[in-house]
């Protein structure tokens, strides 16, 4: 068993759609970054990449490559899955968390770990995705970004 943990942030700005998990959520900014800015998907690519001794995101999917630009991250972790599989190894299980002080995030969850489960091939119930605020704290609370976290562990095949 192989264990990785991984880490997000994005900027908050107007003028871009706020994508989470693979799925749109209503808002008045969006994530800045090269691709969708998804820092829900990237974080948990690196905890799988990590798991595996793959590297990270911005090895496999370098942000100065115009082939990323503006690409949906659910690809990015489709082929990062991929990646796991061709290296010997299954996902067990993956928890994540997002931080952030505005959407609320609840009632888009499960459609979140939906997505995550068929990106990767896996069961729904092995994926959980939490939300969290931090009361008001840091650049999430101020609302200057958001950020994600996750855990990730491979069994071997």
């Amino acid at each position: 068993m192989r264990i990785g943990i991984g880490y997000d942030v994005h900027r908050l700005v107007a003028g871009r759609r706020l994508v989470l998990g693979g799925v749109d959520i209503p808002h008045s900014a969006g994530l800045l970054g090269h691709s969708d800015a998804d820092v829900l998907l990237h974080a948990i690519c690196d905890a799988l990449l990590g798991a595996a001794a793959l590297g990270d995101i911005g090895r496999h999917f370098p942000p100065d490559d115009n082939r990323y630009k503006d690409i949906d991250s659910q690809l990015l972790l489709a082929r990062v899955g991929h990646q796991i599989r061709e290296a010997g190894y299954r996902v067990a299980n993956i928890d994540a968390t997002v931080v952030a002080q505005e959407p609320r995030l609840a009632g888009y969850i499960e459609a979140m770990v939906a997505n995550i489960a068929n990106c990767l091939g896996i069961a729904p119930g092995q994926v959980n995705v939490k939300a969290t605020t931090t009361e008001t704290l840091g650049f999430e609370g101020q609302k200057l970004g958001i950020s994600a976290q996750a855990v990730a562990l491979l069994e071997k095949l």
